[in-house]
């Protein structure tokens, strides 16, 4: 891959890194030094959790962190609407924190509404908020954000991308992997994609893996079907866009993999992918020729404002085994009281 983007421009220097992380380059040998002290650091702050000197708050509901070990998107925002769809089915009133990686919503917690300013609480939390009908905060102190949830009368927490955020206590950890990256290199940033080491794995409750699904990971695939247009005037099945000239638009962790989604569909589509949580304007969705341009939700929710007819997002669903609700719920009832 090279390092010139859509319309000639540079992929910004985070793309380029993870083309080395994920590609096995040699280039990154340089910056292994680098990654030995950040393992040090990482490992001197969990130690420091466990002994005491930082300590953890224990919220009064249970808190499911679903997270990664790695730099790149793996799939957790699909997870995190499954998990909040299981656990209102189930009876239960899950309530959604996330960082609001994106937005500029300041440090206090923040009510993310479904009319939400995607640029004030960033696209995953008002996805997360429109698609499950959960109530969701956003707060770099996830802890903050979980108080706020609990007050309105939530009785269960998902912090959506909190793994490394020891400071929140929790009750079930799920990890996600990308099931066609996987830790790439396995070496630390900055000289691989890892936050934390690869043995980190060992200590969560469940590993689900998108894509795929080895030994006791729990496999997940990411199902589509449909074309929505961003004024909601109309919903296509997907496979209607066959053989048609389509523009495929992506600006999530993991570009390629709607592009493929597409393509698995029988959907050609002309990539363009943007980076992660990019902020786009109407001059990306312009592209001279009148043709559908098809995009992911993450990206829909910021392009609502100046979309036009021909402008469609993806919806994608989480699809797993079915007795993997039934495993979380019984984790949560195991460890109540």
């Amino acid at each position: 891959m090279s390092d010139t983007g859509t319309k000639g421009v540079r992929r910004p220097l985070g793309q380029r890194l993870e083309g080395i992380w994920y590609g096995r380059s040699p280039a990154s040998l340089p910056l292994v030094p680098f990654g030995w002290l950040f393992r040090a650091l990482v490992g001197v702050r969990r130690l420091a959790f466990r002994v005491g000197l930082l300590r953890s708050v224990q919220l009064p509901v249970p808190v499911i962190v679903v997270g990664n070990i790695t730099v790149g998107g793996s799939g957790k925002t699909p997870l995190v609407v499954w998990l909040a769809e299981r656990l209102t089915g189930a009876g239960m009133r899950p309530g959604i924190i996330s960082r609001g990686y994106g937005g500029v919503a300041g440090k206090g917690p923040r009510r993310v509404a479904a009319d939400s300013d995607p640029m004030q609480v960033g696209d995953e939390p008002l996805l997360l908020a429109r698609r499950t009908g959960c109530p969701v905060w956003v707060a770099p102190d996830r802890v903050a954000a979980g108080r706020e949830a609990v007050a309105a009368g939530c009785d269960v927490i998902i912090a959506d991308d909190g793994m490394q955020h020891y400071r929140l206590a929790r009750r079930i950890e799920i990890a996600v992997l990308d099931g066609d990256r996987g830790l790439g290199n396995g070496r630390l940033l900055p000289a691989g994609p890892l936050r934390e080491p690869a043995s980190r794995l060992r200590q969560v409750d469940f590993i689900v893996n998108n894509g795929a699904g080895r030994g006791d990971e729990v496999p997940m695939r990411l199902a589509a079907s449909t074309a929505h247009r961003l004024d909601d005037a109309e919903v296509r099945l997907l496979s209607s866009f066959q053989g048609q000239s389509v523009h495929a638009v992506a600006g999530i962790g993991h570009p390629l993999r709607f592009f493929r989604t597409l393509r698995e569909r029988g959907v050609e589509g002309i990539p363009h992918p943007f980076p992660d949580h990019h902020r786009f304007q109407a001059a990306d969705l312009e592209f001279g020729d009148g043709a559908p341009v098809l995009m992911t939700e993450k990206d829909a929710v910021k392009c609502r404002a100046f979309a036009g007819r021909n402008h469609w997002f993806v919806p994608v669903t989480a699809e797993l085994p079915a007795g993997f609700g039934e495993q979380v719920l019984a984790r949560i009832r195991s460890t109540e009281n």
